[in-house]
């Protein structure tokens, strides 16, 4: 009974984070395509890049509580988290051209839409293979 308040405490804080990591995403998105008129593409990648960056620290701090003693497990950490995230890059920027490119869907449409996958997906490796305990029991 116990692990489960503790998992759907941890859901609960990975859906807040996630909740604001999307906000970065998005605001960062708009800001970039409507006010300085960058092409979808490059402002997904961008982004995407000031939403990892938060979601890094959020996520290590206050979700998943991961308190390396090493400098090399925070590295590791660090390097796994991008490379989920670029995976989830790829699905975030597949979401997006399949769905503009072929069913013609609203660009900012798309996006929510993509981010609800690419949430899902990071949700699942940041647990299971970034901020394991396996990883954080490491010495």
């Amino acid at each position: 009974m116990l692990s489960m308040k503790i998992i759907n405490h941890e859901v609960s804080k990975y859906a807040i984070f996630g909740v604001l990591t999307t906000l970065v995403n998005i605001l960062t998105y708009i800001f970039l395509t409507k006010v300085l008129a960058f092409d979808y593409k490059t402002a997904t990648v961008i982004a995407w890049i000031a939403s990892v960056l938060f979601a890094y620290y959020t996520n290590k701090k206050y979700v998943f509580n991961a308190r390396y003693t090493k400098l090399i497990q925070t590295l590791k950490s660090f390097f796994l988290f991008v490379f989920y995230r670029l995976l989830s890059l790829l699905v975030d920027l597949a979401v997006m051209y399949v769905l503009i490119e072929f069913f013609y869907l609203d660009d900012l449409l798309t996006k929510i839409i993509a981010n609800v996958v690419v949430v899902i997906f990071n949700y699942i490796t940041s647990k299971w293979h970034v901020f394991s305990k396996k990883e954080r029991e490491v010495e």
